[in-house]
């Protein structure tokens, strides 16, 4: 083989944006350089990484940090580049003259819990190989809302203090808060965790957005009244006009065109937005992404795929879709929340913010999928979707002593913007945000 040929590794991610706690970033790259699922698995935070071992590069990533690669023919060899955004993807590209390989298809998004490996060989293209590092056990834990719930909330009380612990104490912290069961879960968690250590609660903040009167406004203030703790002096509305918002810049934000990831990342957009002009400094919030996938607590009458039966005996469904090396996985996007999660995290960060949910923390993750959800739901889809109530109310009760109020599941868009207005202004289906993301790049 030539001298000449040479191979590329082009590592356009954010270092700083990795929240590991219990290593360097070094020592991270060193564990995933070692191809051992189980070093890997042991990295505990929010990562994306990139290391390499002579010509094969191996990429991992946790659920709520999306990872792109895209590789690029040359002649002196093969240039991999790897981001978090396909615009970086292309913009790089472009400023090497080698933006006429480039269709955002043709990217790659690296699934949450897996290592991928891609040896840097040339033509023909390598096929990556991807092995699992994170496989929680399933049904593992008796059928008892109070000890479930108990252990849920312990290990989400765990995770925000070890988030907690690794920001500065003079920063103040943000929740992105509806008063539903996840951002009232994380609130209260967030509001413990200061409280128990000795913190200055008048660093935390519950935002919650409001468009054209929208219920969750209304929903918030009901959810903190009854809880005393002086939690109503957090509350802090995010209010903006329903002209304000546009969901074709949200497709252009998340890099995606489903239309209920679009729907949520226009709100989160608005929110996000409407923090940012009143806090310029502002940098850390905390949201309640995930708590739905964990416990299952989605329509399955709005998804022709999907019965009950597929819902509670596919591991991790709901947070890496159908999985790898199924018929139904792309290479483009992965699936379920591996993919979605984009709907928050790009909207924090086209603001400068940095964003965490410890629903996707692997420990929270492992509580929820060790509940036998079969058995507690007994083919019931009422019973399915009470589950996670039931679960959170008993486990706050447990872990903070609180008696929380649960109500009704409403998704972000449905909460923060009236129903007429919703109605206008998210109008829209798939094949329009789809053509819209492709324009982008016509």
């Amino acid at each position: 083989m030539s001298d000449q040929y040479v191979e590329r590794v082009i590592d356009l991610t954010d270092p700083a944006r990795n929240r590991i706690h219990n290593m360097t970033l070094d020592d991270a790259r060193a564990r995933l350089a070692s191809r051992t699922p189980e070093a890997v698995r042991e990295i505990d935070g929010s990562f994306a990484l990139v290391a390499r071992d002579g010509r094969r590069v191996i990429l991992a990533r946790s659920l709520d940090r999306p990872l792109r690669y895209f590789l690029a023919k040359q002649a002196a060899g093969p240039a991999l580049v790897v981001s978090d955004r396909i615009d970086a993807i292309h913009a790089f590209l472009e400023s090497e003259g080698l933006d006429g390989q480039f269709h955002p298809s043709y990217t790659r998004m690296v699934p949450a819990h897996y290592v991928v490996e891609i040896e840097l060989v040339g033509c023909p293209d390598p096929a990556p190989t991807y092995t699992r590092y994170f496989t929680p056990g399933r049904n593992l834990l008796p059928p008892d809302p109070a000890e479930i719930g108990r252990r849920y909330v312990a290990a989400l009380v765990d995770e925000v203090a070890k988030w907690v612990r690794g920001i500065p104490d003079r920063e103040p912290i943000g929740v992105c808060f509806s008063g539903g069961i996840d951002s009232g879960a994380v609130l209260l968690a967030a509001h413990h965790v200061l409280r128990s250590s000795g913190g200055n609660l008048g660093r935390l903040k519950a935002f919650t957005l409001s468009i054209a009167g929208g219920e969750d406004l209304d929903q918030a203030r009901a959810f903190l009244a009854p809880l005393g703790l002086g939690l109503g002096m957090f509350l802090e509305a995010i209010e903006t006009e329903p002209g304000a918002i546009d969901p074709f810049e949200a497709v252009r934000v998340v890099e995606d065109y489903k239309p209920l990831d679009v729907e949520s990342a226009t709100m989160a957009l608005a929110l996000c937005r409407g923090i940012r002009e009143r806090y310029p400094q502002w940098r850390f919030l905390l949201d309640g992404d995930g708590g739905d996938e964990n416990l299952k607590d989605y329509p399955i009458e709005e998804n022709p795929e999907l019965t009950i039966r597929s819902v509670v005996s596919n591991p991790l469904l709901y947070q890496e879709g159908w999985g790898v090396g199924k018929m139904k996985h792309s290479l483009t996007y992965s699936g379920g929340q591996s993919r979605s999660y984009s709907r928050t995290y790009a909207p924090q960060r086209r603001y400068g913010f940095d964003g965490f949910s410890p629903f996707t923390r692997p420990a929270v993750v492992a509580i929820a999928e060790a509940i036998p959800f079969a058995t507690m739901a007994g083919g019931d889809t009422e019973k399915l979707y009470a589950i996670k109530g039931e679960v959170v109310r008993r486990g706050v009760e447990s872990v903070m002593g609180l008696a929380m109020p649960v109500f009704p599941k409403r998704r972000f868009q449905h909460g923060a913007l009236a129903a007429d207005e919703a109605a206008r202004r998210l109008a829209f289906g798939e094949a329009s945000y789809r053509a819209h993301f492709l324009s982008l790049y016509a």
